[in-house]
């Protein structure tokens, strides 16, 4: 497939929880995938935020899974605000003239949750609208797989890439990264 209509933001969460609103979106990752004339796909440029949490609850399981300080976060992230503000900025300027931003996700339901109940939150709109495209159900159709074959060990070995880094992985910045050249394969399948 030849992509010239759309500039795909993947973009990846850490978080405190498992849900918005009791728990927070605590880091992101996002990089972009560009279309050229042809509507060849490359990676772009990267963006990555730590926020401050300020709702209610830490799952100390999730917490693990990140490695992120939440002590830490609380003194030194950015507002949830400061960093939204930035994402849409961010966005914008990377979105190739012509297309329209399209987030992606590796269960793009769990992380768009996140960040568009953060932008409802502050009452800002969503640069990427009310839609998200999911890696994974994208891997079912055009690899003609089952939903529970669609993780991204199971993915990276049937596309050709390489074993996540596990020292790197739930890291909000490396598992974008690592899902935009997924992504890339999978449109290229």
């Amino acid at each position: 497939m030849r992509e010239t209509r759309a500039t795909y933001f993947c973009i990846d969460i850490e978080c405190s929880g498992p849900v918005p609103a009791l728990y927070d979106m605590i880091s992101l990752g996002a990089v972009a995938v560009l279309p050229d004339a042809e509507g060849r796909l490359s990676l772009g440029e990267a963006y990555y935020v730590e926020l401050r949490p300020e709702a209610p609850r830490v799952d100390e399981g999730a917490m693990r899974v990140n490695g992120l300080d939440i002590e830490r976060l609380r003194r030194e992230g950015r507002t949830r605000r400061e960093a939204l503000l930035e994402l849409a900025e961010w966005t914008r300027a990377n979105t190739v003239p012509g297309t329209k931003p399209v987030f992606v996700g590796h269960n793009a339901p769990f992380d768009w949750s996140f960040v568009a109940w953060c932008y409802a939150a502050e009452d800002l709109p969503n640069p990427f609208g009310y839609k998200a495209l999911d890696t994974k159900a994208l891997a079912t159709g055009k690899l003609n797989i089952h939903w529970f074959d669609s993780s991204k060990e199971v993915l990276a070995e049937r596309l050709g890439l390489p074993v996540e880094d596990l020292g790197l992985k739930h890291r909000a910045d490396y598992d974008a990264r690592y899902q935009a050249e997924l992504l890339i394969k999978l449109l290229e399948a």
